[in-house]
């Protein structure tokens, strides 16, 4: 060796890290030393290289043999130092097995692949078995064909790895070898399996069909091999006992390959893709098959089945098994069901990731190799039932069909192709260092280094492997939406004659029954609503074109794809010339992914979006609630602006159909909290009335010809608007008071005051472009049969007279929020010793207040109510919990301070605090009361109008458990944890209200 070549500067070039332990390994080789320094910096890791090559120097017959071959022959250097630079346990086989290394010395390895009948033969000649014989049996002992098995295994490895590393076989390539050399593994292990059951073994019929990638002709370096045991008793034999003999095979050959040895382990084997899983029996008759897949098998099995082939034994019962359900398969996209079986599919596997891998996770994560295969996969279901030629099990393969046949652009399959294969060569990469199955990338330095040199990334190779990596994880998160979208464009774009610059040839047809196939329950609607917006050559189309793709997968993702599609394609069409709305869309992902799932998700909200399109700009902010007087300075302002009380109040009703589209999305979108959604709009409505008073006041002055006002008014909240706890959905329960000036005529005070109060309910009852606010004033004194507004006086004259326990207990949410404040204050001082006694309520008002309760539960409850799922007034429902709350207040808020507020939650919070209700039952009381007013919101939202009874319509159902956070098909869910929740509820009301 020259100084130069061994100098530390030239050792780091060349990728070493630790230059003083190089030194001295280069040291032990000698002359060989200078020749290999280049070879070993193009390993994954010089270091790991030139240490294994030390390790298996000293471990072979003929050091210098060895030595000289790969100074002499750089293929064999090459494929033997490549190996030792990456893998960690095939350099500790070799060690073992030192005369192994020669198998790399053939110059044909990098261009010719074993034929997967002659691994079938090796693996079955070490096991001592006769790869001619139908039914091979092993003639070692278990523990020496066990062992033997694994070397085998090994040694067919080595010199397959060397080619992928060293000659970079495509991964495809590789995989496929990965699955022969499974399948002869198999076979060899059936063999053990045989010679372990004796005689017996030959009264069955037995067949391995392998699933997943295996069955795909995928493999990694290591996984566990999924199967399915078909099996048939030979003529003459029982069946029970043939099932038995079955049994006996298929679990000694699952041990064959699992158990760990002194020769280690090769992959677990795992049968549970079987029918009925790991709680089905192991082997099934072909009968038994048939009978399984025909009744009871799931859309996920069925697309298991894609990839099944038979592998291992008996391989003509193996092709009858695949030949019994391939029709089966290609049809399951008729079947019932099939968009949600697939979409909750697809969760579970997400769900599967742990939270500390979910941002490293090569093969579950967003954008890794299951998004590309699940893609692939459902095109293929969709399309394969018409199309034999996109059947391939193959992933490549079929990716390669789909763009063929034109249902993926071809330049959009190139991309995925390689995505997929750069994804699956890190996945091999990471799992060659010590064969362990693993699919998370790494995040020490050593080990990124390594793989990132071992997939050609030399320079900065960590950042450029990370870079690299982030980058396809995009491209696959993209290509993901394009895959299912883009080609669908292309259809319509030929239906109307537009150009789109996509090289897709997707059929009108195969649309229609993607667009099924993804959740539209009306494709050839969606198509005509696709064409609508996407066909010409304006900005518009353009943009919109653009925009289609993303959108159509969100809105696939949401309860009613076609109301999301139908509905955007109305707010396009309104809005389409307005330069800010597409342009919002098109930079802007965010908003138009929340605008999608409003879409498709909530009547609600999509009527209010249509009626005020400016607030498609609202879905990119803060959708928190605004401040109650900064909305009752915009109203007022804008009110005061029209001289028209018409005019005045649609432009205060413009800012609350505004507000409320800001708390719809809101809770859609998870942003607030129901108990602020309850506060949000009741403190909507504060602002609302207070606008709308003073627009009504300065419109009956102008008609009575009042220069000013001669009473002052105000307005007392009551029921749930009193305790801020208004739904969607709800009237806002009020009373008005008023208080005539000094001087002022008692008889015109009292005209004015009913004339402003009647304009103010009229107002705001208008038919407009956004929902009427009905002002209820029937919990007044006398209700419909007393006056409308009352002055002070006469308040405190009726409830000093006249007034009932029911109207005390109704008063407990009485809040005077709107007018004149002093005469808010006067009359809050007026009533709180009503509802808050010193001493409480007597016995006999809390028997009156159980018989008022007992009555509402018997009369009040419409005609066909399900007491159990009605949200107001079934078990456990918020009438339940309020009147619980409200008898607590009545009977200790005269010595419990905390007790004197109109809101729900509080109420309890304090009766808890003062030791009157268990902490316990307080938070059961807080859970039923918080779930049944989300359940109450959630109706509104889907259905655009309120209900207290839980919809029957499944649709429906389906619809509220997405808006209230349950996975697609999480309706039942919804439905068993409302009745706990109630049921949990209502044992606490016996306990304290009925006691």
């Amino acid at each position: 060796m020259t100084r130069a070549a061994t100098s530390r500067s030239d050792l780091l070039r060349q990728g070493f890290v630790d230059s003083e332990r190089t030194l001295a390994g280069l040291a032990l080789l000698g002359d060989h030393a200078e020749p290999l320094v280049a070879l070993l910096g193009r390993t994954a890791d010089p270091d790991l290289a030139l240490t294994g090559l030390l390790r298996l120097a000293d471990a072979v017959e003929d050091r210098m043999a060895l030595l000289d071959a790969v100074v002499d022959d750089e293929g064999t250097a090459m494929r033997l130092l490549c190996v030792l630079g990456a893998s960690q346990a095939l350099t500790d086989h070799l060690v073992r097995h030192p005369d192994h290394w020669r198998d790399l010395t053939d110059p044909t390895l990098g261009s010719t692949r074993p034929a997967a009948y002659a691994v079938r033969a090796a693996m079955l000649s070490a096991v001592g078995a006769d790869p001619l014989d139908e039914a091979p049996v092993s003639t070692l002992s278990r523990v020496a064909a066990l062992d033997a098995m694994r070397i085998a295994h090994r040694r067919i490895l080595v010199p397959l790895a060397a080619r992928d590393l060293a000659h970079h076989v495509g991964v495809d390539d590789v995989a496929a070898e990965l699955s022969d050399l499974a399948a002869a593994t198999l076979e060899a292990g059936l063999a053990i399996a045989r010679a372990t059951v004796g005689e017996e073994a030959a009264s069955v019929r037995l067949a391995v069909i392998a699933m997943g990638k295996c069955g795909g002709h995928e493999l990694n370096y290591v996984s566990d091999v999924d199967v399915i045991f078909v099996h048939e008793p030979v003529d003459g034999a029982s069946e029970p006992a043939a099932a038995r003999v079955a049994t006996q095979l298929a679990s000694h050959l699952m041990r064959a390959c699992s158990d760990h040895t002194s020769e280690g382990t090769i992959w677990p084997v795992d049968a549970a893709l079987r029918p009925e899983g790991k709680a089905g029996p192991l082997v099934r008759t072909m009968a038994g098959m048939r009978s399984y897949y025909e009744r009871w098998a799931k859309t996920w099995e069925f697309q298991a089945l894609l990839k099944a082939r038979p592998i291992a034994g008996d391989l003509r019962l193996g092709r009858e098994f695949v030949e019994l359900v391939s029709p089966m398969v290609w049809g399951v996209a008729g079947r019932d069901g099939f968009v949600a079986d697939v979409q909750a599919m697809r969760r579970r596997v997400v769900e599967t990731i742990p939270a500390r891998e979910a941002e490293r996770q090569l093969k579950l994560g967003a954008g890794g190799l299951r998004d590309v295969e699940f893609a692939v996969q459902l095109l293929q279901l969709v399309h394969g039932g018409g199309d034999e030629s996109v059947r391939a099990p193959a992933t490549l393969s079929a990716l390669a069909a789909l763009t063929a046949g034109g249902y993926v652009g071809r330049v959009d399959g190139e991309e995925m192709h390689q995505a997929y294969a750069f994804l699956r060569t890190l996945e091999h990469r990471i799992q060659l260092f010590q064969l362990r199955r693993t699919h998370v990338v790494p995040t020490d330095e050593v080990s990124l280094r390594r793989i990132a040199r071992g997939m050609g990334f030399v320079k900065d190779s960590q950042a450029a492997l990370e870079d690299a990596w982030q980058g396809w994880r995009l491209e696959v998160r993209r290509l993901h939406e394009k895959l299912f979208y883009r080609p669908l464009l292309t259809a319509v774009a030929r239906m109307s004659g537009t150009v789109v610059g996509d090289d897709s040839e997707l059929s009108s047809q195969a649309a229609a029954e993607r667009l099924a196939a993804i959740g539209f329950a009306d494709p050839k609607a969606a198509l005509r609503h696709l064409e609508a917006l996407t066909s010409g050559v304006s900005r518009t189309a353009g943009i919109q074109r653009a925009l289609m793709p993303a959108m159509l997968g969100w809105f696939a993702d949401s309860p009613d794809p076609d109301a999301g599609l139908f509905g955007f394609r109305r707010l396009s069409e309104s809005l389409g010339s307005t330069p800010w709305y597409l342009g919002t869309l098109r930079d802007e992902g965010h908003v138009a992914e929340r605008l999608a799932r409003v879409l498709a998700t909530s009547r609600f909200a999509t009527t209010l979006i249509e009626r005020e399109p400016q607030g498609v700009r609202m879905l990119g902010e803060d959708l928190s609630p605004h401040d109650v007087v900064q909305l009752m300075f915009e109203m007022t302002a804008s009110a005061g602006r029209q001289d028209d009380p018409v005019e005045a109040v649609r432009s205060i009703r413009a800012v609350r159909r505004r507000e409320l589209l800001r708390l719809a999305a809101g809770d859609l979108f998870g942003e607030i909290d129901v108990a602020d959604v309850g506060a949000g709009l009741s403190r909507l409505t504060d602002a609302t009335l207070e606008a709308t008073l003073e627009t009504a006041g300065r419109s009956v002055r102008a008609q009575q010809r009042l220069a000013s006002a001669p009473t002052s008014i105000a307005i007392v909240a009551m029921g749930r608007y009193g305790g801020f706890e208004l739904s969607y959905g709800s009237d806002a329960d009020v009373m008005f008071v008023h208080e005539p000036a000094p001087g002022a005529d008692q008889h015109v005070a009292s005209t004015y005051a009913q004339a402003v109060a009647n304009e103010l309910r009229r107002l705001l009852a208008l038919p407009m472009t956004d929902p009427p606010l009905e002002v209820d004033a029937d919990l007044r004194p006398e209700g419909k049969q007393g006056p409308l507004v009352r002055t002070l006086d006469s308040y405190a004259a009726y409830y000093s007279k006249w007034s009932k326990v029911w109207e005390f207990q109704a008063l407990l949410r009485a809040d005077a929020v709107v007018g004149d404040e002093d005469l808010r204050r006067r009359f809050t001082e007026l009533i709180d010793p009503l509802r808050f006694p010193a001493d409480g309520i007597t016995e006999a008002d809390v028997a009156e207040v159980r018989r008022v309760k007992a009555r509402i539960d018997r009369e009040r409850l419409p005609r066909g109510a399900d007491p159990n799922t009605h949200l107001k007034l079934g078990r456990g429902g918020l009438a339940d919990i309020e009147w619980t709350v409200q008898l607590l207040q009545m009977r200790h808020a005269g010595s419990v301070p905390g007790l004197r507020t109109p809101r729900t939650l509080d109420g309890l919070a304090a009766a808890a605090e003062a030791g009157l209700l268990a902490a316990d039952d307080a938070q059961v009381l807080v859970h039923s009361w918080r779930t049944v007013s989300r359940f109450r919101n959630a109706i509104t939202l889907v259905q655009g109008k309120g209900s207290d009874q839980l919809p029957r319509d499944p649709r429906i159902k389906q619809a509220m458990a997405a808006v209230l956070g349950y996975s697609p098909g999480g309706s039942d869910a919804m439905v068993n944890d409302y009745l706990r929740t109630t049921r949990r509820a209502r044992a606490v009301v016996d306990r304290v209200f009925w006691e």
